[in-house]
């Protein structure tokens, strides 16, 4: 093993709408947008790079005050029954982008 990884998810499945949360979507460009987009660029030769942030939903600000328990095996022993709040999104939120 050269390193090992952790990643924290919320259990985004047990949020309900309307209380956990106000509505969800994602933000997709329309294929005619990309295709509008691709022939503008070729004509003017420009040259066209594709990339992927994999954290991007990561940076997102969260509206909503949400807090999640501690994880499994990661509880505090001076305060077990302590909850963390979220400044950010978090895997699993449906506020995630």
């Amino acid at each position: 093993v050269i390193r090992n990884k952790a990643r924290l998810v919320a259990v985004g499945y047990s949020q309900q709408e309307g209380i956990d949360y106000d509505e969800t979507f994602a933000l997709v460009a329309r294929i005619e947008a990309i295709r509008l987009f691709l022939a503008y660029a070729a004509h003017k030769d420009f040259t066209v790079f594709q990339m992927d942030v994999k954290t991007a939903f990561l940076n997102g600000i969260i509206k909503e005050e949400v807090y999640v328990a501690q994880p499994t095996g990661f509880v505090s022993k001076q305060y077990p029954d302590h909850v963390y709040a979220l400044d950010k999104a978090l895997y699993g939120l449906k506020q995630a982008p």
